[in-house]
């Protein structure tokens, strides 16, 4: 018995001892295993992630190895040389294998091995074509309902206040569901569990839930399953999606869950995108001033009802400032992370000339919120909001940057590349657009405190997509009375 005890306990020294005797290799990139063994930088790159690979870039450029957990993450921050992982051609890198822990982990959901791929091609037919021109109608008009009609005649023109997160994110996730879901009799539960599952989804993922978090995910995960399963309506965007997955054998229990993944994959981004647009021209109003007369060049403002038509699709293209505000947001805030699993060994080959091998079990991550998106050779003040960074002098819109005095292929990547961009990136950006259309053109905004600035972004939602506010930032609103000039 003792001697057994004695080979097991040698057995895990060993392996102990394999992972943090790991040695830089020939040909491989900079390695940075931290002073803690096995976890490594788990500790400050889960705390804030951003924070902590611009201080690993600062120390080893745009290419190094850190040890996160047991787990090798080789980071590639040169945009020049995204395409070696994006585009990998040699079967080296593998998207699907974490995706498939992650959904496991946070969404309780196991799909066959094929999902991804067959799903893509799915979403591809409602987000891509006449069917995303379908949605995007649809979308316009449940975002004038829950805008314009939540709010009584009598009292339209007395002033609300909010907090301008909590509203952006309420009534675009609300337009969204009836959209896609087609469900009014239950809306507001499923956004009020929703808000409740997303506020601890990056815990969920990390495995870092405090035990009364968990009791709060497990009930609404719980309660959003039964919302969203049941009582669907036939024809809707929802009911085509249980069909795919029962074409793909999926079970029930399994169909159930998957409704959850959805909501979160479409909604999540909108209401937290259309905040920072709001936030960045409410706090620098000559970006506020100069999209307001654009918008007051456009045809649609001649039309002086209420019920106002919503943006053409030719006018929708008419906004290059608007357009501008809306890219350098989502560079300042949209935070990607785009991961692959090195399942075999790899050389990958950089811009420059320089040829990197990597280890097959390693992770390759590239964050382009960090490299291109906020990287000073590129973005001049890249801390700095300003509206026309993406316009040029003639006021066209501008797709040209450079690095090292080479063009850049990637200067900003809010979306993803490659296999993991979104399918929905059309539908969001216009959803995205037409709400904050809607609202500087149907209603008085402002700060409650002229001196408000933007709250900072919270750090554990970096790798999520659109960055969430640390807080919120309070405004007040009122419905026009008559719909005159801006």
């Amino acid at each position: 018995m003792l001697g057994t005890a004695f080979l097991l306990l040698n057995g895990l020294l060993l392996l102990l001892l394999l992972y943090t005797t790991r040695r830089r290799n020939k040909n491989e990139p900079p390695l940075d295993k931290g002073s803690i063994p096995w976890l490594g930088h788990a500790f400050e790159f889960l705390k804030d992630p951003g924070k902590f690979l611009a201080r690993m870039k600062d120390k080893h450029g745009d290419i190094f190895t850190f040890r996160l957990a047991g787990i090798y993450v080789t980071v590639l921050l040169d945009p020049n040389s995204f395409d070696g992982v994006l585009n990998d051609d040699t079967n080296s890198l593998d998207f699907n294998s974490r995706r498939g822990q992650l959904l496991k982990r946070i969404f309780n959901l196991q799909l066959p091995g094929d999902y991804p791929t067959t799903e893509k091609e799915w979403m591809k037919q409602h987000f891509l074509g006449v069917k995303q021109l379908q949605l995007s109608s649809s979308m316009t008009r449940h975002l004038s309902d829950v805008m314009l009609k939540s709010f009584e005649p009598r009292s339209s023109s007395q002033w609300r206040e909010d907090g301008l997160f909590e509203l952006c994110y309420s009534l675009l996730f609300r337009a969204g569901y009836l959209t896609l879901f087609e469900r009014k009799d239950n809306v507001d539960a499923v956004y009020g569990e929703f808000r409740k599952f997303d506020d601890l989804i990056t815990k969920l993922a990390q495995g870092s839930l405090k035990r009364e978090e968990r009791r709060v995910v497990a009930t609404s995960q719980d309660r959003l399953w039964d919302l969203l399963y049941s009582g669907r309506v036939k024809g809707s965007w929802q009911q085509s999606y249980v069909q795919f997955l029962q074409e793909m054998g999926v079970d029930a229990d399994m169909q159930k869950k998957a409704q959850l993944l959805q909501l979160w994959n479409t909604q999540c981004n909108a209401g937290p995108a259309a905040f920072w647009v709001l936030g960045f021209l409410l706090t620098h109003p000559e970006a506020m001033e100069v999209v307001k007369s654009e918008i007051r060049g456009l045809s649609s403002l001649q039309d002086t009802s209420l019920q106002r038509r919503p943006l053409s699709q030719l006018e929708a293209k008419s906004t290059p400032v608007f357009d501008s505000v809306l890219s350098e947001t989502l560079r300042l805030t949209a935070a990607v992370m785009i991961n692959r699993e090195v399942v075999k060994d790899k050389i990958l080959r950089m811009a420059d000339g320089k040829e990197y091998h990597l280890r097959r079990g390693d992770r390759v991550c590239l964050f382009p919120f960090l490299s291109p998106q906020m990287d000073p050779q590129i973005h001049e003040e890249p801390q700095m909001f300003k509206y026309d960074r993406f316009l040029n002098e003639d006021k066209t819109v501008k797709k040209e940057f450079y690095k090292d005095e080479k063009k850049l292929k990637y200067f900003t990547l809010p979306w993803g590349a490659g296999k993991s961009i979104c399918v929905g990136k059309e539908f969001a950006l216009k959803a995205i657009k037409q709400f904050v259309f809607l609202f500087l053109t149907h209603f008085d905004l402002e700060l409650c405190s002229p001196n408000d600035k933007l709250p900072p972004v919270n750090p554990s939602r970096f790798g999520f997509g659109m960055l969430q506010p640390d807080g919120d930032l309070r405004v007040k609103f009122r419905l026009k009375t008559m719909q005159h000039e801006m």
